[in-house]
């Protein structure tokens, strides 16, 4: 009677849970972690900024904690790759705390990548070059994904379908999300003219087909013509260099011409356009603008 006293009962529980749930919930559990011992993901393409929005969430973290747990991968020697969190790492390091709380998982590197993206995704701010950067390394960790589970697939195929399956969950066109991948082959000066709004995204992504030495020799004819290429002529100057006859001086001369050699002009006085622009804009950001607007425009009109 004794020894049945001391039989312990499996639960129903116990007996459908497998190895693998108990590893997960064990794995999912928060766990506080010495913010010493966090890295940045590897080429993280989102920037981490010093901004207002900055200085919101270190306030807030300064009052109430981290109340969103960071998402990291286990590294060698106790460190730990933050997958999801990298703003709030660096509010939770500037309002003085030590550790955050975290859910550690074990993921490989494309899991990672395509998890690392679509989190910061969500971001309401999103520059251009993060995007792009981020729409590619997304692309590439899928491409991978893909043809490990799919070897029939062809190549070109599944980059296709991967560009359709990222352009849906982000809410753009596969055609965009190509678009934006593109800006990755610019020199830094154009693109950082992209990101401040300088000059056109569409004429960016035919500047994109360019060589680097060619970009560079166009963005030379910009700053001495204090202007930007128009979006027909950024395709002139593609083909330029498609056809292999691109040299600085066409370059120039197409740059500096009036669109289509027309001298005639439609002229506003800046003060009419001056309470539809931030107060730092420049008349070449307010010009640029203009002009990306009216391309977006012309993309989705439905004009014969």
């Amino acid at each position: 009677m004794n020894n049945k006293s001391n039989i312990r009962l499996t639960s129903y529980d116990d007996i459908f849970e497998t190895d693998e749930s108990r590893a997960d919930a064990q794995l999912e559990r928060v766990q506080s972690v010495s913010i010493s011992n966090l890295i940045p993901f590897k080429d993280h393409p989102f920037k981490v900024i010093d901004d207002e929005s900055m200085h919101n969430m270190t306030e807030s973290i300064s009052r109430y904690g981290v109340l969103t747990p960071l998402i990291v991968r286990p590294l060698e020697e106790g460190a730990y790759e933050i997958i999801s969190g990298h703003r709030r790492a660096h509010a939770a390091a500037a309002a003085g705390l030590s550790e955050v709380p975290v859910l550690i998982r074990d993921m490989d590197d494309d899991a990672a990548t395509v998890l690392m993206v679509d989190s910061n995704m969500q971001r309401e701010h999103i520059l251009p070059s993060e995007k792009a950067f981020a729409y590619k390394m997304k692309l590439e960790a899928m491409r991978h994904q893909g043809i490990k589970s799919a070897q029939t697939s062809s190549q070109d195929g599944m980059k296709i379908q991967t560009m359709d399956i990222i352009g849906r969950e982000a809410g753009d066109s596969r055609n965009q999300v190509h678009r934006y991948i593109r800006l990755t082959n610019l020199i830094p000066d154009i693109l950082g003219m992209v990101d401040r709004n300088q000059i056109s995204f569409n004429s960016a992504v035919e500047l994109s087909y360019l060589k680097q030495g060619e970009q560079q020799d166009v963005l030379d004819s910009m700053d001495k013509a204090h202007t930007v290429p128009s979006l027909s002529q950024a395709q002139q100057v593609k083909e330029l260099s498609r056809n292999g006859s691109f040299t600085s001086e066409a370059a120039k001369r197409i740059i500096d011409k009036n669109l289509n050699g027309n001298p005639k002009r439609i002229t506003f006085r800046l003060e009419q356009l001056r309470p539809y622009f931030p107060g730092s804009y420049t008349p070449l950001q307010m010009r640029s603008t203009i002009i990306h607007l009216l391309e977006h425009w012309l993309e989705n009109s439905h004009m014969e």
